[in-house]
Formats: structure tokens, C-alpha cells, sequence
């Protein structure tokens, strides 16, 4: 089920590294891409005795370097203005946790597939890129993701805030899976939600 084969591709993502203007996403994305790689490589044992080491690995590795606060703005759309300011700080580490918990279960379905980059293209001058990849899994067909980074205005650090895989947007996707949730019982139904997720205990399955 190509849902499953995402699972560890979900993670990638959230693996470009805070940028100064002057340096290179596309070359950035891959280098955290492999050095996180390794790192759950060389950890493999103690993962498999305690999952919720991702966790650890995510929160240390990739959650410095994503645009959580970005992606949740995107994810509550047009509902974000209409969010009592109290809450904007509880959405958002909530959300921040939420990040942590999905991709610490995406990663423990990390079998050492390979990830094929795109060559860099030029960013001068742009607020945002995108940067593509194709996923090769021996024995399967090919899957291809799209990473969506921007360059803070204020910090002027590239951060990546979306990906897209096999057409499907991960903050579209979120939005669309809490807008009924929105209108009907507002924030605060929305943040318990992603409590509960955070919640519960990584597992490799």
C-alpha cells in the first residue's frame, strides 16, 4: 500500500537545515537528509528497544531546522485570525509536538531506501524554492516528493514548512483533516486532538 511506503518518506521533509542566505537549500536538504540517516542507523539497536528515541532523534535534529509555526498557520488557513491570541502559543507547541510524534512514526519505518535529489538550481533573489526527489525502493516503483522551503524575511534562514508526496500536500492534507473540526468545535477540540497523538508511545511495527 504506497500509503505505508510513505511512511518513512514523511520524515524527510522536516531535513533542511537553517540557511544563511548565501548558502545552498538543495545542497543543505541532502547533507541533514544523510547525517540524520546515519544517525538512526548507527542507533539501531537502542531503537529497536525503545522507539521513542525518534522522538529524541526528530526533536534534536529536524524540529530546529522546520517551520513548525508556518505549517500550522497554513494548517488552520483562514480559521488562524479567528484563533483567540491565548491560544496561538498553545496551538503551536502542540503542533510543534504533533510534528515530532508523525515523524518519529514515519522514521521507525526506515529501511535504508534511497534518495535520489535533484540537481541545485539557482535561488538568487527568491523567497521560496522547492525542492524534488525521488524515493528508489528495491522492488518497487519509484516514488516522487516535492519539498516546499522558504527564507524567513526576518532571520533570512531557509526552513522547510511543507512536503508533497505523490501529489498529496501535508499541510493540505492537515488543513482539510481539522477543518470540519474548526467549525464545529473550534481550537480547542483541535488541540486535544493532537494532544492525544502526542501521547501515545512510537512503535515499530
Amino acid at each position: 500500500m504506497w500509503f505505508k511506503r510513505l511512511g518513512c518518506l514523511l520524515a524527510i521533509w522536516m531535513f533542511s537545515l537553517a540557511l544563511s542566505a548565501q548558502e545552498n537549500p538543495y545542497q543543505i536538504l541532502q547533507d541533514v537528509a544523510g547525517n540524520t540517516f546515519e544517525r538512526i542507523k548507527s542507533q539501531q539497536a537502542q531503537i529497536k528497544q525503545d522507539p521513542e528515541i525518534l522522538k529524541r532523534i526528530v526533536e534534536e535534529e529536524l524540529l530546529p531546522y522546520t517551520d513548525y509555526k508556518f505549517a500550522g498557520a497554513k494548517v488552520l488557513g483562514k480559521h488562524f485570525k479567528s484563533v483567540p491570541r491565548d491560544k496561538v502559543p498553545v496551538f503551536f507547541e502542540e503542533f510543534r509536538k504533533y510534528l515530532i510524534a508523525t515523524y518519529a512514526g514515519a522514521l521507525a519505518l526506515y529501511e535504508d531506501q534511497d534518495v535520489q535529489f535533484e540537481p541545485a538550481k539557482s535561488f538568487k533573489g527568491k523567497k521560496a524554492v522547492t525542492v524534488r526527489a525521488v524515493i528508489q525502493d528495491e522492488g518497487r516503483p519509484d516514488i516522487k516528493i516535492a519539498f516546499k522551503v522558504r527564507r524567513s524575511s526576518k532571520t533570512k534562514e531557509w526552513k522547510a514548512y511543507d512536503m508533497v508526496a505523490e501529489g498529496i500536500s501535508m499541510v493540505s492534507s492537515k488543513r482539510s483533516e481539522f477543518e470540519a473540526v474548526l467549525r464545529k468545535d473550534g481550537i480547542d477540540k483541535v488541540i486535544a486532538i493532537m494532544k492525544e497523538k502526542n501521547g501515545q508511545k512510537n512503535k515499530i511495527e
